[in-house]
């Protein structure tokens, strides 16, 4: 790891991955947000959906119609009633001449008008839930090739919890308000407009009274949005860390228990919970407001109605029937408005979402490559010529690297931690780009090969383990799926791992997971057989043998001697006694080249390399001690 990363590590944040740039940064800042930017970007999602939207727009607008003809149907029955109902004076009896089957006809038509208002819902809701789930899984796949696309540089900066989060809450979060939003909000639209126009055929003086309300709930509505706004994005991005730090937490628990940091980590999760709790509730809160202040809103017009109405009926302008539907069309008035506003809620959520998914799908790619050249045959010469680089710019920590390995030589890189071993590592695979100079294998450059060529022409055995949930054969086989079994088994035997394997209850089909009890040793020794049988015509080894004991080393070297047999090798290494026999050593400080040279003519000259050796040669006599 560079110092310049080192020092930017949090300080009470282990965060596991040993040497070189893999260490991860939390995010210091946000970058400014454009809500506008993220609703177009989303509506291009949506875009290829046109047709099914615009018919599930119709649909929801044909239910929300047909239901709206619904109370004026009902006053009409109350009105024909009112009219079959009269007083005699001179028999002092009332007389009942009901029309009912101008009744039963509007009964009819109010039942067919539910059914095809429930039809018409009901198939707009499988068209909303099969398109958002379409646009959800899109959105995924997305996310999921641009991680693909992205530099190593950028997971060396985000936590990985907060990339996580982006790729599940939050398109979780737009999935669920486009599939309870969209389709409300145009049904409510309708609604609203609907009743309008019904209400003025009723009678215009109680719309007007019924509407006079509207401008305060616009207005009322317009400034809990705005303020519920920065709370909604400040709760996602909140969410974001949050998960970061849980999953900084599970993965570096036993580094965590060792230093007792337990009440460090407790500390900035409780930070972040509480800030998750601050804005949640407050976003909840002042976006809850909508519903009871439209309510409120609506009974004042309740009210109002009511009086004008029996106003207006007692001076015989109105029939009752008329009254009748006027209120019940006011309250449904109400709940359109209701509607909206939860659904403007639900948007505001799932536009901070939607900024932090595209903020990620947005973010710089590595740069685009074109296949020029094809190496066949691939002899492992190398060259290093002029090599710059450095993780932030403008500090450099490669300075005019140069070297040339001839095919088949084993060069080992040493040097103090931060000189820049694992980083010329990661510049030979192509993990970062060059700041100038190039690298050439066979007198091609690496910048004229795909990355994905670059990566087959090493086989790699880290310090850090990585196996997959899977089976040992699966795992084994992970660089060379055409590998046969035969081959499995001979590289297991040459890594001294073929024993132990054959003594787990399932041997090579045993699944590797949580539950799996391998150690760290036994760990390493699979990801060296793995290197063998990926069979590739070069070879990178970062103190492969870091986790195994001294016999089992010594087994394992002999193994990589006959693995390493003209095959060029880039060996990092700590321990000084494991590169006697490289052909070439090259001692590295602050990144550059201050000696090279064989072990015995490294040590002749008593120079860096020579206290390196001696240094712990002497603490390894301290300790015998």
């Amino acid at each position: 790891m560079s110092n310049e990363q080192q020092n930017k590590q949090p300080q009470v944040r282990p965060q596991g991955g040993g040497h070189g740039p893999g260490g991860r940064m939390m995010m210091t800042g946000e970058k400014p947000k454009s809500a506008k930017k993220a609703l177009r970007q989303l509506i291009a999602y949506i875009k290829p959906y046109r047709i099914q939207f615009i018919i599930m727009i119709i649909f929801s607008m044909l239910a929300a119609a047909f239901s709206i003809i619904g109370p004026k149907q009902l006053g009409k029955i109350t009105t024909e009633i009112q009219k079959g109902i009269g007083y005699n004076p001179l028999s002092g009896s009332f007389i009942l001449d009901i029309n009912f089957d101008v009744i039963f006809q509007i009964v009819y038509l109010l039942i067919a008008l539910y059914v095809l208002s429930l039809i018409f819902n009901l198939i707009q809701g499988v068209l909303v839930s099969r398109m958002t789930q379409r646009i959800t899984k899109q959105l995924r796949k997305d996310l999921y090739t641009k991680m693909e696309k992205l530099p190593l540089k950028y997971f060396d900066q985000h936590p990985h919890g907060d990339t996580l989060s982006r790729m599940t809450n939050d398109i979780d979060t737009i999935g669920q308000a486009l599939n309870s939003s969209v389709a409300q909000l145009f049904s409510s639209f309708t609604l609203l407009i609907g009743v309008l126009i019904m209400m003025l055929t009723i009678s215009g003086w109680l719309t007007l009274v019924a509407i006079i309300f509207l401008p305060i709930t616009t207005v009322l509505m317009g400034l809990i949005m705005k303020k519920a706004r920065g709370f909604f994005r400040r709760q996602q991005s909140t969410l974001g860390k949050l998960n970061g730090h849980i999953e900084e937490s599970f993965t570096n628990q036993q580094v965590i228990k060792t230093y007792q940091a337990e009440d460090a980590f407790m500390q900035t999760f409780d930070e972040f919970n509480q800030d998750l709790y601050e804005s949640s509730w407050k976003s909840q809160f002042i976006s809850g407001l909508m519903m009871p202040l439209t309510g409120f809103v609506a009974n004042l017009s309740y009210v109002a109605v009511s009086v004008v109405g029996g106003i207006l009926a007692v001076g015989g302008s109105l029939f009752i029937g008329d009254i009748q539907s006027m209120l019940m069309y006011v309250r449904t008035f109400s709940q359109p408005l209701g509607t909206i506003a939860q659904s403007l809620t639900m948007t505001q959520t799932a536009l901070a979402a939607s900024e932090r998914v595209f903020e990620f799908l947005n973010e710089s790619e590595m740069s685009v490559e074109s296949k020029t050249v094809e190496l066949d045959h691939v002899k492992g010469e190398v060259e290093f010529n002029h090599v710059r680089f450095g993780y932030v710019e403008n500090k450099e920590i490669i300075h005019d690297f140069n070297l040339h390995v001839k095919p088949g030589q084993k060069i080992a890189i040493v040097g103090p931690t931060g000189a820049g071993k694992t980083t010329l590592v990661n510049l030979l695979m192509r993990f970062y780009e060059l700041n100038g100079g190039y690298i050439a294998v066979d007198h091609v450059k690496t910048t004229d090969l795909t990355r994905h060529q670059v990566h087959e022409l090493f086989g790699m055995v880290l310090q850090d383990t990585w196996l997959f949930k899977g089976t040992i054969q699966e795992n084994l086989m992970y660089g060379n799926p055409n590998a046969t079994m035969d081959d499995v088994i001979e590289a297991c035997k040459a890594a001294n791992i073929h024993h132990f394997i054959k003594s787990l209850p399932l041997g090579y089909e045993m699944v590797l997971d949580e539950n799996a009890s391998i150690s760290q040793g036994q760990k390493q020794l699979l990801t060296i057989a793995r290197a063998m049988i990926a069979n590739a015509p070069m070879l990178i080894l970062d103190e492969a043998t870091s986790s195994v004991d001294v016999r089992t080393e010594l087994l394992i070297q002999e193994a990589m001697d006959r693995l390493m047999k003209g095959r060029t090798t880039f060996v990092i290494a700590h321990r000084l006694s494991t590169i006697k026999n490289a052909d070439n050593i090259l001692v590295l400080n602050e990144g550059n080249i201050i000696e090279t040279g064989t072990h015995d003519a490294l040590l002749e000259k008593k120079g860096f390399y020579a206290d390196l050796y001696n240094s712990q040669f002497e603490f390894t006599i301290e300790e015998a001690l």
